[in-house]
């Protein structure tokens, strides 16, 4: 007869989320079904409804799930930085990519639909707040004018609406300017370049921001 493994209530969260994450990644959010989750745990459907009540309500919790993933990734992407160099945010970006590809953007577009709305805030805010530090000090050593916070936070949000929305419209997007699939990887590396040149501030004698050298991907940040 099989021992039944003993879950203590968060672990028991935590290991149903983790699986429901598995089928997201793997099939998208049609492949999220109680049944699917419950079999991926070794639970009867019955403990997935006892934690999480319904389907939905464990989708919306998985999406939390993937935020607060999220937010760990990042911080960890942030502490790598070496405090006598120059923050270079392409490995930020990597890690949005990351999330979004592994099937949140479809999850939340499927909650949308269902009416969910996301009243939450500052996902990213510990990010902004760490660039504008790191470009502070490090254009206060190259003599250029620091970006401004909002400008920041302007720019990882418009970096951040366009990786959410890759997965969802990304091919749909480049068509319509007559690029295919494989200008993708270029996208994202004019984005990065894009969040470098904010990072750079401003040349006081010219008033110009500094230009990529050798093309998107490139380049220090001040």
């Amino acid at each position: 007869m099989a021992t039944r493994v003993r879950r203590t209530p968060d672990e028991a969260r935590r290991q149903i989320l983790e699986a429901a994450a598995k089928l997201l990644a793997a099939g998208g959010p049609g492949a999220v079904q109680v049944r699917a989750v419950a079999a991926e745990v070794g639970v009867s459907d019955a403990a997935v409804n006892h934690h999480f009540g319904t389907r939905e309500q464990l989708l919306t919790a998985l999406l939390r799930f993937g935020g607060a993933k999220l937010k760990t990734e990042l911080r960890a992407a942030l502490d790598g930085w070496s405090e006598d160099e120059a923050a270079d945010p392409a490995g930020l970006v990597r890690v949005l990519v990351a999330l979004y590809a592994d099937g949140y953007a479809e999850l939340a577009l499927a909650l949308r639909q269902l009416g969910w709305r996301d009243t939450g805030s500052g996902l990213l805010d510990e990010a902004v707040g760490r660039l504008h530090a790191q470009a502070v000090a490090t254009c206060a050593v190259t003599g250029r004018t620091p970006p401004s916070r909002g400008a920041i936070q302007l720019t990882l949000a418009a970096l951040h609406q366009a990786v959410a929305t890759e997965p969802l419209f990304g091919d749909e997007f480049r068509r319509s300017v007559g690029l295919d699939a494989s200008a993708r990887d270029r996208l994202l590396g004019w984005w990065i370049e894009t969040l470098r040149m904010t990072l750079a501030g401003f040349d006081p004698s010219t008033g110009a921001r500094r230009t990529g050298h050798g093309g998107p991907g490139t380049g220090s940040a001040c």
